[in-house]
Order: C-alpha cells, then structure tokens, then sequence
C-alpha cells in the first residue's frame, strides 16, 4: 500500500463511527431521544452576536462538528462522518426568550421541551440555545448533542470552545485557508462498505478476545480473588431480579429537566468520614432521594434494590477528551431498606468496590466488544429491536453518571458562568436519569425525567431536595 493510500485509509477509519457510537443512532427513536446536554446560568446575559462570532472562531478546532452521519450503501457498514456541505452556524445556534415571569420554573420547561426533540441528522449533531428573559438578570444557554457524537466526557470539547478561563477570553484565533466544501456528498461506494463491516468486525473481535485474555490473567490476582469473594457474599442480591420503580414504565418522549445544587465541600467531607469515593455519595444520595420517591407512591421499600448503571470512562491519557464514546458500564445494585444515612454510605461503598475489584465494567467493555464483531447490519437489527422488547421485569432501573468539571470559575464573552446541571438521556422504561457534575467548589444535579413515566409534581418534590 503507498504512503497516500495509507494515510487516506487511516483518516477514513478514524471518521467512522465506533460500535458503541452507531448503536446510540441505531436506539434512537422519538420516545427515546439520545443527546447528552447541559443548562448553564451566567451572571449577566450573553450577548447573542457576540457569542456566535465568539463560537464562529473556534469552531475549525472541532472539524467533527461540521461533519454529518452519512450511512454506507446497504447499511453494510458503520455510518461516517463527513463534511457537511451546507453547514451554517445559524442553524446550530439560536436566541430564545424564556416565557414570562422567567423564573426557575419556566426556564425548566424550556429546557424540557428542547430536550424531548430528536436531532435534526441532515446536519452536525449539535445545538446551543442562548436564553433571555429571566427575571433575575441572569443569562442561560442550553447546549446538547448527541450521544453518537460524544459521551459525557468528550462532550466538554464543546464547552471548551464555548467557554474561556479569565473573563477577557481566548486570543483571536485565526482560521487557517481551507478549500471550499463540496457542495455535495462523495457518492459512497460498495466495496468501501465492505471493507468497513470487514475492518470494524475484526477491530472488535481482537479487541474482545485482548479484553479476555486480559480477565483471564487477573483472576489470579490477589485483588481479583479477594472482589469474588466479595461478589459471593451479595450473590442473594444479585439473583434478586429487579422490580419495577414507579416511573420504569414505557417513555413517550416529552421530558422534563430539573436541577439541584450542593457544596461540593460538604460532598468531599462525608466522603472522607467514611473514606470512600465521590461517586459513592452521589449513588447514596439518589438512593435515599429514590426510597422517599417511593414511599411517597405508596409503595414499600423493604427487601427492594435499587438497580442502577453507572457510566465509566475508559479513555486514556493519551485519548484525554477525544471524541466519540469510550465508556463502558458498571451495573450497581443497592438496598433500598436501611433508614440510617451513614450505614446505607457503608453499604453503597462495599457493593461499589466489590464491582470494581470483580471488574465488572470490564465484562461489560468485553461484551459490547463481541457485540460489536458481528456484521453491522445484524447489529442495527439488535439495537433496534430493544425498544420494542417488552420484558417481564426491566434489566435496571436508572443511569446515574458523574462527570468532572472544572474547579475554577469559567466565562463566555465575559460573562461568568455560575451553574452548570447536566442531563443524562433516558428512554425505553427509565423514566428518570441523573447526571452529576462538579464546578467552582459545586456539585450540579441534572434529572430528566419522561413526562408520563414520572408524575410531574411527585418528581418535582423528588428532584428539588429529597437528599440525606
């Protein structure tokens, strides 16, 4: 193979989307629309023009985002990214104005209603809105995109282009000379389909049969024996199948968004009390927040687990925010019945490490790996007949994620942002999803809720304070 066609060919693997990333396409649906998103407050409002020349002058640093999913003939294959050639800013960023009296409550609902839209896929996978109106002098922007073009990690790339660390911002940064797009798409052809299906199926299959080997060596480590053992002490637990929660029933698509805040000062000192971690705190308190949700149903809470999937990130260094998914997933299963807060932090924290120390994230990385060496078209088959699936009891009941942000104030032409609560997407029966993310000596809950699938005043009671 000559040089050129070397390179041509790594650059055509590197804009095709990954297992993981296509099956986020292949899932979504109008009851289950799959962005990852964020509602951030400013002190002052932002300047719309502004911001847009602001946004305008960096976006060359992303090429992805002026790239749309285009499908290969026959579906052989995974979709790609490739450059848009309509692309217009004007279509990704927009000025709205929050109804009167632009409180809390009507921000909230804005957010609700551009949140339960499915991405328009004739275009890049992204949008910002820019909000005024609100009632206390603030601003808001509401920026999401999809899920197959970044996951919760990746997608502050966005916001690294949308925000600055000093209020005088970033230096002009000048757009390098670029030959104009074409003004159509390069017809895909068939053997290019092919070759793609062939590559992505033998990439995923070396990469399950490494994942494996890899399981396989680590069972005769200490810490793996000693997380089995502690695996088969909650093997009662683990055969216990999940139940139902109120809201894990079928998603209609019309969403709600609320938020809450908290010291991530307070966070950190219980967490040290105890010596465990961050997301251990996080589980603690959405469970505890969940058992009174429960309770509030009329329902019980004695001998009931709550089942959750939590996110994990397993970027390298190397990778640092590149785009696309790298994650996997950590199945949790957490008592619901012990009323005292420290001792159910204790209980959360040993069934965290006992996962961990078991590798149960890694089984799963393993599995999507098999999953992702079967032929493309059987795989937009599989993920497309989920929603369909009606089960007898559903596999979990809630995503909790938890994404890092930064510890120092940011800005956005100047203006400083307060408050960033992000939202994780749910559908299919997970009526509700949570999403955590630390700013500025904070932590930011985002909960999203089906408007069917949660009553709507018993979930605003739930999402606002609820907490140990």
């Amino acid at each position: 193979m000559s040089a050129v066609a070397a390179v041509s060919n790594g650059a055509a693997q590197s804009r095709r989307l990954s297992g993981i990333d296509a099956a986020f396409l292949y899932l979504e649906r109008k009851e289950i629309p799959l962005h990852i998103a964020s509602v951030a407050l400013f002190e002052e409002p932002i300047p719309f023009d502004e911001f847009v020349a602001n946004i305008d002058s960096k976006l060359h640093l992303l090429p992805r985002y002026q790239q749309i999913v285009v499908a290969p003939p026959f579906d052989l294959g995974y979709p790609t990214w490739e450059p848009d050639p309509e692309f217009d800013i004007q279509r990704h960023i927009f000025h709205v104005e929050v109804e009167a009296p632009g409180g809390e409550a009507e921000l909230s609902a804005l957010a609700g209603r551009i949140l339960s839209q499915v991405m328009d896929r004739s275009k890049p996978l992204w949008e910002i809105y820019v909000v005024s109106g609100l009632n206390d002098g603030r601003g808001a922007m509401i920026a999401r995109v999809h899920h197959a073009l970044a996951d919760g990690v990746s997608g502050a790339a966005l916001l690294n282009i949308m925000l600055d660390p000093t209020p005088e911002g970033s230096r002009a940064i000048r757009k390098p000379r670029s030959r104009p797009l074409p003004k159509t798409l390069p017809p895909k052809s068939l053997p290019d389909a092919l070759t793609s299906a062939v590559h992505s199926s033998l990439e995923n299959l070396i990469a399950a049969e490494e994942g494996m080997l890899d399981f396989a060596q680590s069972l005769l480590g200490d810490r793996m024996q000693a997380g089995l053992k502690e695996l088969a002490a909650l093997l009662p637990e683990l055969a216990t199948p999940p139940k139902r929660l109120p809201f894990n029933k079928p998603c209609t698509g019309e969403r709600l968004f609320t938020w809450a805040e908290f010291e991530f000062g307070d966070l950190q000192a219980v967490r040290a009390k105890v010596g465990c971690k961050v997301n251990d705190v996080i589980l603690t308190v959405l469970n505890r927040a969940l058992v009174k949700y429960v309770k509030m149903h009329g329902e019980k809470v004695a001998k009931r687990y709550l089942h959750v999937v939590c996110p994990v990130n397993i970027r390298s260094q190397e990778q640092g925010q590149s785009l696309g998914n790298r994650i996997t997933f950590m199945p949790v299963i957490l008592p619901m019945n012990e009323p005292n807060a420290m001792r159910m932090l204790e209980a959360v924290a040993a069934r965290t490490q006992a996962m961990k120390s078991a590798r149960a994230a890694e089984l799963v990385a393993i599995a999507a790996s098999w999953l992702g060496a079967a032929p493309p078209p059987l795989q937009a088959l599989f993920w497309g007949a989920i929603p369909s699936l009606k089960l007898p009891v559903p596999l979990f009941n809630i995503i909790c994620t938890n994404v890092p942000g930064s510890p120092v104030p940011l800005y956005s032409v100047g203006r400083r942002m307060l408050a960033a609560y992000p939202q994780v997407p749910t559908g299919y029966e997970l009526g509700v999803g949570c999403a955590a993310q630390t700013y500025n000596g904070k932590i930011f809950f985002g909960l999203t809720a089906d408007a069917h699938g949660a009553r709507c005043e018993q979930a605003s009671r739930f999402h606002r304070g609820v907490v140990p």
